[in-house]
Formats: C-alpha cells, sequence, structure tokens
C-alpha cells in the first residue's frame, strides 16, 4: 500500500466515526477527535518533546538555523506550484527564484540569500489551494500524529505527503533520518508555543481546534478572510408578556435582527499557537 493510499485509509476511517449531540457544528466528530488528540499528547509527551528539547539544548542556534532553512527551501517548490495553481503567478515566480538563488548561491539553502535579496517567503499548501478553488473545509480532524486537520487539509496533506521529494531519496536510512531531523527541527519550533497552550487553555482541545481554523482560514485568503456569514438558528417563541398598566406611545426599535448565531471564537495567542503547522507544513 502506497503512503497517500494509507493515509486516505485514515481520513475514510475517521470520517466514518461521528459523534451525536450539540456541540460545535465544525466539529461533528468531536468524541472521536478528543481520543485521537489524547493519543497525541501521551506521544508528543513521551517522544516527541523530549527528543526536541534535547535537540533545542545541544544543537547551536546557528546550526538549527540552517537545518531549517534547508528544509524551507525544499518546500518552496511546492509552494511555488500552489501560487501557480492559485492563479497568483507572480508569487509563484518569486518562490521559484527564492529555491534557485538559495540552492545555488545559499549552497543547497542552507543560507537564506533569497530573503536578503528580498524576495518574500510564503506560505502556500494543496489545502489552501483547494481552498482557493472554492472548495468547502469539511469537519474538523485531528490525524494520529500529524495533529490538526480538516477533511479538505487532510486530501492536501496527502498530497503534500506523496510529492515530497524526500520519500523518493535513497538510501531508505539517509531518508528517514532527513525526515527525523525535519519533524524535530519543527517540534523544536513549536516548544514555546506548546508551553503557551498549557498556560493559556482551559481546555487545550477546544483552544487549539479554534486557533487551527481560524489561521487557516486566515491563510487560505492571504490574511484578508470574507465576513462570516451569518444563519440564524431557530429560536423560541417569547413568552406572552403582561401589558402594562398605562403604557406610553409605542416606539419601534430596530434591534438590528439578532439572533442566535453560531460565530467562530478567536481564541487569544493563536498565532504563537498554530504559526508553524505541527510538524508537518512544507
Amino acid at each position: 500500500m502506497t503512503r497517500s493510499s494509507r493515509f486516505l485509509a485514515i481520513l475514510l476511517l475517521l470520517t466514518g466515526c461521528a459523534t451525536t449531540g450539540e456541540g460545535d457544528p465544525r466539529d461533528p466528530f468531536e468524541g472521536f477527535n478528543r481520543g485521537i488528540y489524547r493519543f497525541n499528547e501521551v506521544v508528543d509527551e513521551a517522544v516527541a518533546k523530549p527528543v526536541a528539547t534535547a535537540y533545542r539544548d545541544v544543537v547551536h542556534e546557528e546550526i538549527r538555523n540552517r537545518v531549517r532553512n534547508f528544509f524551507s527551501n525544499i518546500g518552496d517548490v511546492f509552494i511555488g506550484a500552489n501560487n501557480m495553481l492559485q492563479g497568483k503567478f507572480f508569487e509563484g515566480f518569486e518562490d521559484w527564484m527564492r529555491f534557485t538563488f538559495n540552492t545555488t548561491f545559499g549552497l543547497l539553502g542552507i543560507h537564506d540569500v533569497a530573503s536578503d535579496m528580498g524576495i518574500e517567503k510564503h506560505n502556500e499548501d494543496f489545502g489552501q489551494t483547494f481552498g482557493r478553488w472554492g472548495i468547502g473545509e469539511g469537519p474538523y480532524l485531528i490525524l494520529p500524529i500529524l495533529g490538526s486537520s480538516t477533511v479538505r487539509d487532510g486530501v492536501g496533506t496527502a498530497i503534500d505527503m506523496y510529492v515530497d521529494p524526500l520519500g523518493e531519496l535513497r538510501p531508505i536510512n539517509l531518508r528517514n533520518s532527513l525526515i527525523v531531523l525535519r519533524l524535530t527541527g519543527a517540534r523544536a519550533d513549536l516548544l514555546e508555543a506548546s508551553r503557551i497552550l498549557e498556560q493559556a487553555a482551559l481546555d487545550k482541545y477546544v483552544f487549539q481546534r479554534d486557533a487551527y481554523l481560524q489561521r487557516r482560514r486566515n491563510l487560505v485568503y492571504d490574511g484578508r478572510p470574507p465576513r462570516e456569514p451569518r444563519e440564524p438558528e431557530e429560536q423560541e417563541k417569547p413568552e406572552k408578556q403582561e401589558q402594562p398598566v398605562n403604557p406610553g406611545p409605542r416606539s419601534d426599535v430596530d434591534t438590528g435582527g439578532a439572533s442566535n448565531s453560531y460565530l467562530p471564537r478567536i481564541p487569544r495567542n493563536y498565532e504563537a499557537v498554530m504559526a508553524a503547522g505541527y510538524a508537518t507544513t512544507p
């Protein structure tokens, strides 16, 4: 079974496990998601976080920056492709110019000379491309190990993983070592965000969910998301009120059409918590 087939099988399993009851309409699988979230926390506390902490404490910051630049440079190839697919041709050209300059003058990307030249770094992936094409995000999901996602972003992540050039690298030991190094560096970059999450959230699951959905919406629209539509819900009929003894003259007051409508919560510090995605953002 290929990598993409295994990932899609996980998505099908998740989408078949809905929960009932009233909750956030964006998260109909909340019960199942919380179970995966607890599993991910156990793995993170037992393996990912200690390894990332040791990496941060032992490896010098300059070396960590060079490692980050190397993997970021590889990502610029597909960031450019996604900008092209979204019709942002100038940005796509910039991304490929970044890759060209950093690969050559930057010694395979370990030096970010393109940023020094004023060529902007972008953040795009296939999930964002699907969003720009008008495909809805679908239900919120927690994926094993990978963390927060949606049905749309999960499919996008499967494509990101399939086209990842590290997946075809040989020998296998070198490929696996580079993948572990990339994941370790990404987790090390999130250590401070994890501390903020621990301190700021009464319910870490809800905090992370709202932060993720808000940030992904912001990324799809390049920081300028349209206003959320308001969908009025059915309201109970108000109880009949007694008329005052001496009613004054009636004045028609415009209530502004207030209704019980769902608006997404925007948690504090969500950019700090979700700024880098969780270990998989190219």
